[in-house]
């Protein structure tokens, strides 16, 4: 039986030269809910004025003081845009314009959209109850009695 010997540093380099030739993913970049309101004036002034999602960071703030700090990060998960996710929010002082759960919650990150003048394929343009169900799942409907409303109060 033929056996071969290969140093570890050689194998290391060997892996290391495979995932740089891999083709690397386009990370996502969330913008914020005010980059949209340069293309999308209507929609951003309906949303801030009458959706509550607008505004869901006060509900974090003003519960804060009563929470452990893994219950906050719970209430991150709905109550701000792109918590856990990369580029997502991260702390009101790191990342301030994503506190709340703005217009990429729904339509997913926006910059590449932003980036490409608005091509439609780079957001998520329709969306079904399903989707609202990562926050509005039938446990947090119960506890909060906060059904989903699909568009609630944006479009």
């Amino acid at each position: 039986m033929l056996r071969l010997f290969i140093p570890v540093s050689a194998v290391t380099l060997a892996l290391v030269v495979l995932l740089a030739a891999a083709p690397a993913q386009a990370e996502q970049r969330y913008v914020g809910s005010k980059a949209c309101a340069d293309c999308h004036e209507e929609q951003y002034a309906n949303f801030s004025k009458y959706a509550k999602k607008a505004h869901s960071s006060n509900s974090v703030k003003i519960m804060a003081a009563k929470l452990s700090a893994e219950e906050i990060k719970e209430c991150y998960s709905c109550h701000a845009t792109g918590y856990g996710k990369p580029g997502g929010f991260v702390s009101y002082e790191k990342t301030p314009h994503l506190a709340d759960a703005g217009c990429e919650v729904c339509h997913g990150p926006g910059g590449e959209h932003q980036d490409t003048g608005g091509e439609i394929a780079k957001i998520v343009r329709r969306m079904s109850m399903k989707d609202c169900e990562t926050c509005h799942s039938p446990e947090r409907v119960k506890n909060f009695n906060f059904k989903p409303l699909l568009f609630g109060g944006a479009h």
